[in-house]
């Protein structure tokens, strides 16, 4: 189905895989919230849901929503076979109960609270060397690394692989123009991480260590325990999700802060400003743009029906610009109300992302450093170069000048 503004004859399309999307979609959502709330793209055969309410509460129903299929329209990620790299993400109860259930054994609140002093020493680490240089890819030198070694130290990958790790992992996301499926190079990434997991798992039953990869196979439930299999999934959820995105939010937060100069001398004046920071990134420009699900029954929305079986796609990133939820929504502020209106980025109910508090964490720990090791910076807009993935938004590069106090 094609809707068309009539006062600009101008189609409305949206393709999460087309390059303008990954651009700047914001256009393109604000149409689809006011024109076609429930839009159809035939050419990818998928639904697409773009109002907050609308998101929300898909969110939370996941008796009709289901995630069996993944949260993916790569034909190659997505089915009933996509549990095995996006776990329990792919999974609806009680599978998704049972494994969300042993693998936050070893993922609690309290041992990411713990990490935040280590996140702190591996961000001066990176940032010394910044500092130094003046100028510097915000990307490559910081955002990218910051949280591949915290999920390093978290699973114990020693400091000369983690390089490689992280570019297999940007290997997975990555799509070419004119590419709708998981490419070849990205297959090849995730066999090489497959077996690199594997090894370690080996590793840890021989000989367990304190970390999360000891933690998850010694994780039980009333005698049930995690398989090889189980706790590979998982790591590819860390390793890709996990990484990717807090990569994501930390160059959006330094991104719009340098845009919007008035608002970045809060937390410049006041460190206490840094989670407001934080949260309106996430809102104002969210590293995952949109969600997968699968219809369990004809669902009616807008007095259109989706049939059951369809492919549905919840847009967090166009519900958190949603003027209904959020007035002048596309005002960067961090003086916003966003507690009496919860930001739709790590979802909500069942499926809320488990590493929300970490992401979170990583992005404060990392700002407040900057804000208090630099006076100010600039970045070249110019030459920033944006990823091109279906799920993911934020930059592949960033350049970055910085004046150190």
């Amino acid at each position: 189905m094609t809707i068309t503004d009539q006062a600009t004859s101008t189609p409305l399309v949206y393709d999460p895989y087309a390059y303008e999307i990954h651009e700047d979609p914001y256009p393109t959502y604000r149409r689809m919230r006011e024109e076609a709330p429930v839009y159809r793209n035939d050419e990818r055969n998928f639904w697409a849901l773009s109002r907050y309410d609308d998101v929300m509460a898909s969110f939370r129903d996941s008796e009709r929503f289901s995630n069996a299929h993944g949260v993916s329209i790569d034909p190659a990620a997505s089915g009933p076979n996509a549990h095995r790299t996006m776990s329990f993400l792919a999974m609806d109860p009680p599978q998704h109960g049972r494994m969300r259930g042993l693998v936050s054994r070893g993922f609690t609140p309290r041992r990411v609270a713990e990490m935040e002093q280590g996140i702190r020493n591996l961000t001066t680490e990176h940032l010394d060397r910044c500092l130094e240089m003046g100028s510097f890819d915000f990307v490559a030198e910081l955002a990218g690394k910051v949280p591949m070694d915290v999920i390093s130290e978290m699973l114990g990958v020693p400091h000369s692989d983690r390089v490689e790790l992280r570019r297999l992992s940007d290997l997975l996301i990555h799509r070419e123009e004119g590419v709708t499926d998981v490419p070849p190079a990205g297959i090849e990434a995730a066999l090489q991480l497959v077996i690199y997991y594997a090894d370690m798992i080996s590793s840890r039953r021989a000989n367990p260590g304190d970390d999360l990869i000891t933690a998850l196979c010694a994780a039980e439930v009333d005698g049930d325990r995690l398989s090889d299999d189980e706790i590979t999934s998982f790591l590819f959820l860390m390793v890709v999700a996990g990484n990717e995105t807090t990569t994501k939010l930390l160059a959006h937060a330094w991104y719009w802060g340098a845009l919007n100069p008035d608002e970045l001398t809060k937390p410049y004046h006041d460190l206490a400003r840094v989670p407001d920071w934080v949260e309106e990134t996430l809102r104002y420009d969210t590293s995952s743009q949109m969600l997968a699900r699968v219809t369990t029954t004809d669902v009616e929305l807008h007095g259109v029906t989706i049939p059951k079986g369809d492919r549905v796609l919840l847009l967090a990133g166009s519900a958190n610009r949603d003027h209904r939820a959020f007035p002048d929504p596309d005002r960067f502020s961090l003086d916003r109300d966003r507690d009496s209106v919860g930001i739709a980025s790590f979802g909500v109910g069942r499926h809320f992302c488990m590493g929300a508090s970490l992401a979170r964490l990583e992005a404060r720990v990392v700002l407040e450093e900057l804000m208090k090791r630099t006076s100010s910076y600039e970045i070249d807009a110019g030459l920033a170069r944006r990823v091109h993935s279906v799920n993911v938004r934020g930059f592949e590069n960033l350049p970055t000048t910085v004046v150190a106090r």
